[in-house]
């Protein structure tokens, strides 16, 4: 119930289904915005919201040439109330026996305000209200219970001093009494008593099973021994509700106030003190009985002179519904025939009823797009945010983003909320129970608020659909007359997959190593390799005298169920010259080890003459060269392949391949040439080229995979280790050997940029950081041929503060590198950090301050 200072809001809310919110009008005059209406013994004047709307309403009294501030005390003290509903309408009452009312004979009252308007704390607006009301005749007692207020009032005057009944007598003076805060006055025929409710003289009992708070007075004159009994006694309870009606019971003996038989001449009914015919009563389905023990008004819940407002309970949606009935009788007792018009003005608000919302999911999923629909709400609600499972976005980023957020507004006041959000946006989650099937998921939390008082909850959704919209990945291949060609196309998976080669007899993923050995080129759409025949990556399956079946195979899986999604092996013919006759009597013979002899060792092949051993021989391949009178040959010479199972069988099995030679007999060719002595002995000539070196981010400490440039920025954790490594790339100069001078951090891609940190300081950690810079040993194995060409170190992942507060959540790092001869150790090519004690000495400030942060 809004006061005599309150914040006046335009609030939309919705009404109940029967109707729109309807404004009582008994012949009222209008003067821009302001209506007022006489209801009886009480004056009503109603702000319309155009003019109170946003407001902060404060309301004096004018008293001739003076202007007397309303209080919330004095305003209950002089018989003033204000009623403010949802939807700006500011409704001011005040008892026409009220303070500052020019009284003429207790017949005509005048009454001026003074209404003073602010927004956002200046004063906006000032207004000046004069109104006149007529009332008579006049009751022998009047009883008004008012929102904030009791008043009774009586006949004659000259008053003295007052006792109060609380219910044990308590004597107090007149300025006493108006001190605390009664009021007490004189009209020219009245005596005019007010107590605001739950005074320390007032007190509260049952009558008829309904509580009420009584206010009871004995005034004394000052002229004479009369003395006056005042009492006012009005309902705090007797309200009975149901999901449908309001039962509101008062009394039909009001026993506090009666002390003999009465006779009930008039009952009436009404809405914010304006009484209602039966007509009107009936349209509105009200009911009014008047029983033997209590009068019985009935009100359904949600009808038009009422209205619903919403709730935050618990963080639930909740709503309520308030009306104000008025009850007005009037008796007459029959011993005295005094009559006594007795007025009660009670507000009534339901107990919260929970609404959940409901989400409607329209979802097709044809269309790719998530729809649903979220309501019913009141118009008091608004939709200020959406959570999703990474960010929270308001509705402006919502639809800036592409979503589609809507309200919707219906005839009876209520509203729901659309959202559309199309399945390809990043937010929305996706897992694959199958290789063809999608199934989209978007958990979601509606940030809701409910005006004025800025009340926010919270309403959960999970979205899911699905769909069989996966185009998978695809292989083709090709070849030439030295190289095999695949492209791998994405499809609708773009990269989500995992690319296997069958290589040197095992699968093994298409990782760096092998993308940088076999050429990988890609774009958006596809990527593509190039496997040369000999490449381990081929596996021979047959040879002939000029040439080679080679085949590789490639495989395609889902990770991480390791569904196959496509798979190729392509086989081909390549040139290849396995035996070379030379005029000179020498002759060349390549054996080549064939997918079928899988454990074959070339190395052990042999001649017939086993100590003719190859010239050249791999894992794949046996080279010999030999003179065709030698190795046991004579016009036919043989090739001993020898065949190694298993050491520990000790067992050799044996094939024999022929080589040939023809040559055409008694057929001599001559050759001349001329030799000059070489006067000086060959120098290398010094030249200029170029020497590249990376720095690369592996994925854990085995430096074994590591991020590639798509993959940047790269996601850690706080503290969580960063493994570098520093590579000397195209060379295999084993007297060269690369040592890291210096290495730091900082905010931007600029090298330059402040702030920034030091990790490495002329070759060693940086003592001054709390967590040191790790360095880890480089040992030679399949990749590493040259480990002096490698450095590798470690730090914890970090952030840069000022105040405490994160600068940015990227940082850069940076490296000096020296390329050293090892020949001559000197300076900073001593070795990684090998003079701790000058580097303890030539720490240099940057003027920052480490934190730790989640990104890089």
């Amino acid at each position: 119930m809004c006061v005599f200072r309150c914040l006046v809001t335009w609030v939309l809310l919705s009404v109940a289904v029967s109707g729109q919110f309807q404004r009582p009008s008994s012949k009222p005059s209008s003067n821009n915005g302001l209506r007022s209406a006489c209801l009886g013994n009480v004056l009503r004047l109603t702000l319309d919201k155009t003019l109170a709307v946003g407001s902060q309403l404060e309301i004096d009294a004018i008293d001739g040439t003076d202007i007397i501030p309303l209080s919330h005390t004095l305003a209950a003290q002089c018989g003033y109330s204000v009623e403010s509903d949802p939807w700006g309408n500011t409704k001011v009452f005040a008892s026409l026996l009220g303070c500052y009312v020019d009284n003429q004979v207790d017949v005509v009252f005048t009454l001026g305000l003074r209404l003073r308007m602010y927004r956002d704390g200046h004063s906006e607006q000032v207004k000046h209200v004069t109104e006149t009301c007529s009332y008579s005749p006049w009751a022998s007692r009047e009883i008004l219970c008012d929102r904030n207020y009791m008043e009774a009032a009586v006949a004659p005057n000259g008053i003295w001093k007052m006792t109060f009944h609380t219910p044990d007598p308590k004597v107090m003076l007149l300025t006493d009494a108006q001190r605390a805060g009664y009021g007490a006055m004189m009209t020219q025929t009245r005596l005019v008593i007010r107590s605001p409710y739950n005074m320390a003289e007032t007190y509260s009992v049952e009558v008829a099973g309904v509580p009420m708070e009584v206010f009871s007075v004995s005034t004394y004159y000052k002229t004479g021994n009369l003395i006056v009994d005042s009492a006012a006694a009005c309902p705090t309870g007797g309200v009975v509700f149901t999901d449908k009606v309001i039962t509101w019971h008062v009394p039909r003996r009001i026993t506090p106030l009666i002390s003999s038989a009465v006779k009930i001449l008039e009952t009436h009914m009404g809405i914010y003190g304006q009484r209602l015919d039966k007509t009107k009563m009936a349209t509105r389905h009200y009911k009014m009985s008047v029983m033997e023990s209590h009068i019985i008004i009935e009100i359904p819940v949600g009808s038009p002179d009422g209205y619903y407002k919403s709730h935050a309970q618990d963080y639930a949606y909740h709503i309520t519904y308030t009306v104000e009935p008025m009850l007005e009788l009037l008796w007459r007792a029959e011993n005295t025939q005094a009559d006594t018009r007795y007025k009660v003005l009670f507000p009534i608000t339901t107990p919260l009823m929970p609404r959940p919302p409901h989400v409607i999911d329209s979802t097709v999923p044809e269309q790719r797009v998530f729809d649903i629909l979220l309501g019913t709400f009141l118009h008091d609600v608004e939709l200020m945010n959406i959570t999703f499972t990474t960010r929270v976005l308001t509705v402006a980023e919502c639809n800036a983003r592409g979503f589609d957020v809507q309200e919707h507004h219906f005839a009876n006041g209520s509203k729901t909320f659309s959202l559309r959000v199309p399945f390809s946006d990043e937010l929305v989650l996706k897992q694959n129970p199958d290789p063809l099937t999608t199934v989209y998921f978007l958990p979601l939390v509606f940030g809701l608020l409910v005006l004025p008082e800025q009340t926010p909850f919270p309403h959960p959704a999970e979205l899911e659909a699905s769909r069989e919209d996966v185009v998978l990945p695809t292989i083709t291949g090709s070849c030439d007359q030295e190289n095999f060609y695949f492209s791998v196309k994405y499809g609708s998976k773009q990269d989500n997959f995992q690319t296997m080669m069958l290589h040197a007899g095992s699968w093994r993923e298409l990782d760096t190593e092998l993308a940088k050995l076999y050429s990988l080129t890609g774009n958006g759409t596809h990527f593509s390799i190039v496997v040369p025949f000999t490449a381990p990556a081929a596996a021979f399956e047959l040879v002939h005298f000029k040439s080679i079946r080679a085949r590789v195979d490639l495989l395609l899986l889902e990770m991480p169920n390791m569904w196959q999604l496509d798979d190729l092996s392509l086989a081909c013919y390549f040139p290849l010259t396995t035996t070379e006759c030379y005029s000179n009597g020498t002759a060349t013979a390549l054996a080549v080890k064939v997918e079928s002899v899988s454990n074959l060792n070339p190395e052990y092949l042999t001649l017939r003459d086993q100590s003719c051993k190859p010239a050249f021989s791999n894992d794949r391949f046996a080279f010999f060269s030999f003179k065709l009178n030698s190795c046991g040959t004579t016009r036919t010479v043989r090739l001993l392949l020898g065949l190694i199972t298993h050491q520990l069988q000790g067992i050799s099995k044996f094939v024999t391949h022929t080589v040939s030679c023809y040559y055409l007999l008694n057929h001599t060719k001559t050759m001349a040439f001329r030799a000059s002595p070489r006067r000086t002995d060959p120098v290398a000539d010094p030249g200029v080229g170029h020497l590249v070196v990376q720095i690369r981010l592996s994925q854990d400490s085995s430096y074994a995979l590591f991020y590639q440039n798509e993959d940047y920025p790269v996601e850690k954790y706080l503290r969580q280790p960063l493994y570098f490594e520093v590579e000397l790339m195209q060379s295999t100069d084993p007297q060269i050997e690369v040592v890291l001078e210096n290495c730091w951090a900082t905010l931007h891609k600029d090298r330059t940029s402040l702030p920034s940190w030091d990790l490495i300081v002329d070759s060693c950690e940086n003592l001054d950081d709390l967590y040191l810079t790790v360095f880890h040993p480089v040992v030679a194995d399949t990749r590493v041929q040259v480990p002096a060409h490698i450095k590798r170190f470690s730090i914890n992942m970090f952030t840069f503060t000022k105040d405490d507060a994160v600068l940015k959540e990227q940082i850069f790092v940076h490296c000096d590198a020296v390329l050293c001869d090892t020949t001559k150790p000197d300076g900073i090519c001593s070795g990684q950090c090998a003079n701790a004690l000058r580097y303890a000495n030539s720490l240099r400030p940057t003027g920052s301050k480490r934190g730790m942060a989640p990104f890089i």
